[in-house]
């Protein structure tokens, strides 16, 4: 008995920690257990029965590909159609599915589902997570859960018949198309088609669901629900909505007018290719070299002019609370604003008659310094670690960083420290600047004295 009273009030005191954790340091928490379910992963896919070759997958590959998987990053040391076994995909779709979701997101339904109510502790968690207000949070839940699985769907069932077309028995289309509407709409990058999906470039069938599902997964959920509500009334949407929407429309036609101009005659990319196919790659990589990472030609035969324009539109990455990773476009619309208005001499940063306060500016500064930040040590370690061209190397840390997934190829022949530099950028980049952001949120504090003004000489 005195065991048992010892052991409860263990448990209580682990209780009592989380949720004065979750209370002053959500960002932590959510660090820690997104960890978690990333060594989980590595655990299940290093199991002998989840690789299809000898042995099982080595810890490196297993960890890598769980880290890549639970980030929605789409990066692989191995090829994920052949290499893995269907418990191997099955343990990758699921890891897709949480990592797109959020892990506090995902645990607060969980929570839901099972006692009917969201604790407080996941409701903090949650809301940090989805940037969204604690009284909010039931909602929001519901409307993720709802627009995942719908959208999920109609992938599933939109991908079904090219699948078929193929010559696939009918199950095994079926779990294809899961499997990569999950990927896609979770902008996860990993593709379970043998050979890859280089011989579908002109399967309008194909591809559509692919742009579509890209574009439904990167916008966010927080815009998502607000579309819904307010599509018969776009003036009542929020500025986040109409920023990201605004800005996100904006890089997605500068993104495909980029790949025409420079890829339209490469005959090593677009060039090959006839009028149609030509217009359905474009817009396809016009799409998911921000977010999804997935591609019908080979990245290694475009200009040194496309790769610029991918790293620079893979940095910006996708909406906020969503399944992309990047800097995010709100984060970048704010900064733009804020260079006009400097230019034009204003005192304020102004979007659809909405005043944007200082305290965003920072933030959104930080965000993005940190961001650059990352992928310069990351490219910087890649380049000391391998004899690869800086040109390379800066595209695949970008893609690690903004959880894209594009790649060059080099990935499966990197050494092992190089392989451990993705890992790590892969990982903060899905959490790293979601968690500075949280943390200065939660840092604010009033100064009893404040010092004399006096500004530096900038420029």
């Amino acid at each position: 008995m005195p065991r048992q009273g010892h052991d409860k009030s263990r448990a209580q005191g682990v209780r009592s920690y989380i949720d004065q954790l979750a209370q002053e340091r959500p960002a932590r928490l959510a660090l820690i257990v997104f960890a978690g379910i990333i060594a989980t992963a590595t655990l299940l896919l290093s199991l002998p029965f989840a690789y299809s070759g000898p042995g099982g997958a080595s810890i490196i590959d297993a960890f890598f590909t769980a880290t890549s998987a639970v980030s929605v990053t789409g990066l692989s040391v191995v090829d994920t159609a052949t290499a893995w076994t269907g418990f191997g995909h099955v343990v990758i779709m699921i890891s897709m599915m949480i990592g797109g979701l959020g892990i506090m997101t995902f645990a607060s339904i969980l929570g839901r589902a099972v006692s009917h109510r969201i604790g407080l502790t996941q409701r903090l968690l949650a809301a940090n997570e989805t940037k969204s207000r604690l009284g909010e949070v039931g909602s929001l839940l519901t409307a993720v859960l709802v627009a995942s699985l719908s959208i999920e769907l109609f992938l599933t069932i939109a991908l079904m018949p090219s699948f078929l077309s193929m010559g696939e028995p009918l199950l095994e289309a079926i779990w294809h198309s899961m499997f990569m509407a999950v990927s896609i709409f979770n902008n996860g990058g990993f593709v379970i088609v043998e050979g890859g999906i280089g011989p579908m470039v002109g399967d309008w069938l194909f591809c559509i669901p692919i742009i579509v599902g890209t574009i439904m997964g990167a916008i966010g959920f927080p815009v998502i629900r607000d579309v819904y509500h307010n599509w018969r009334r776009p003036r009542f949407l929020t500025l986040h909505s109409k920023l990201t929407i605004t800005t996100y429309l904006l890089l997605w036609l500068g993104g495909i007018a980029a790949i025409f101009v420079f890829e339209w005659g490469n005959p090593n990319s677009l060039g090959g290719l006839n009028g149609d196919d030509k217009i359905l790659a474009g817009i396809l990589h016009g799409t998911t070299i921000r977010s999804s990472g997935i591609n019908t030609i080979d990245l290694s035969g475009v200009s040194g002019s496309t790769l610029f324009v991918f790293n620079a539109l893979m940095f910006v990455g996708g909406g906020s609370a969503s399944t992309a990773g990047g800097i995010k476009v709100a984060t970048f619309a704010v900064l733009v604003l804020a260079i006009m208005a400097e230019a034009r001499g204003d005192r304020d940063i102004v979007a659809f008659n909405k005043r944007i306060p200082s305290s965003t500016l920072r933030l959104a500064i930080s965000a993005a310094f940190l961001g650059a930040t990352l992928v310069g040590v990351g490219t910087l370690l890649l380049l000391h670690t391998t004899d690869l061209p800086l040109e390379t190397v800066l595209f695949e840390a970008i893609s690690a960083f903004a959880t894209c997934g594009l790649s060059l190829g080099i990935t499966p022949g990197l050494p092992t420290a190089a392989k451990f530099v993705l890992i790590a950028l892969m990982f903060t980049g899905r959490v790293g600047t979601m968690t500075l952001a949280a943390a200065l949120a939660m840092r604010e504090r009033q100064r009893q004295i404040r010092y004399t003004e006096e500004s530096p000489i900038i420029g």
